[in-house]
C-alpha cells in the first residue's frame, strides 16, 4: 500500500467533508419529517427524532465500516453532523411550535365509551388494537371509560368515568382533532 492510499483511506478528500456533513444533516431532517408524517405505531416508544437518529447512525456506521469507497473521516463527520442535529432537535422540542412540527400530538381515541373511528384511522390503530390494550389494562366494558388518550410516544392513557383532573384536562386541550382543543 502506498502512502497516498493510506491518506485517502483515513481522510478521503478534505474538500468533501463539508458536503458529507450537509448531506447527513439534510437526510436526517428529511427522515424526521417523513417519520412525523408516518403513523405512530411504527415508532413504538421512540419519537420520530429518536428513530431518525438511530437509523441514520446505524447506516453511517455500517457504511463507514464496510464500504471500500467510504473514508473514516467522512463517516465520522456524517455521524457528528447527525448527532449534532439530534441534539439541536431535542433542545428545540422545548419550543412549542417546533414540538408541534415534529412530535405526534395527543389524540382522543375513546370518548364516553365510544371509539372515535376517524382518530383510530389517523393513528393507524384498529378497534382490535385498542380493545386488546384495554382488556390488558383490566377494562371490562367500554361504558366504564370516559376517555382513552393516545399519547405522544404511543402509550394509551385510560381515564375511567370517575377520574379526571388538571392533567386530563390539559391533555384534552392539547389533543389534535378534539373539539375545543387548542390543536383543532
Amino acid at each position: 500500500m502506498q502512502q497516498g492510499d493510506v491518506h485517502h483511506w483515513l481522510t478521503g478528500h478534505a474538500d468533501d467533508l463539508w458536503i458529507v456533513a450537509a448531506k447527513a444533516a439534510l437526510i436526517y431532517l428529511v427522515a424526521i419529517l417523513g417519520l412525523r408524517v408516518a403513523q405512530r405505531r411504527t415508532l413504538s416508544q421512540w419519537t420520530a427524532i429518536d428513530f431518525a437518529a438511530s437509523v441514520a447512525i446505524g447506516a453511517i456506521v455500517g457504511r463507514t465500516a464496510l464500504a471500500s469507497n467510504q473514508s473514516f473521516a467522512m463517516g465520522a463527520v456524517a455521524l457528528v453532523a447527525v448527532l449534532l442535529c439530534h441534539s439541536i432537535a431535542m433542545a428545540a422540542r422545548f419550543h412549542r411550535p417546533f414540538a408541534k412540527l415534529v412530535d405526534h400530538r395527543v389524540r382522543v381515541i375513546v370518548e364516553d365509551g365510544e371509539l372515535r373511528q376517524r382518530q383510530l384511522q389517523i393513528c393507524g390503530l384498529t378497534e382490535n388494537d385498542v380493545l386488546s390494550k384495554l382488556r390488558q389494562s383490566g377494562v371490562n366494558d367500554l361504558a366504564d371509560i370516559r376517555y382513552v388518550l393516545y399519547e405522544t410516544k404511543g402509550e394509551l392513557t385510560i381515564v375511567r368515568r370517575d377520574q379526571g383532573g388538571p392533567l386530563i384536562e390539559s391533555g384534552l386541550r392539547d389533543a389534535a382533532g378534539y373539539p375545543g382543543s387548542r390543536a383543532s
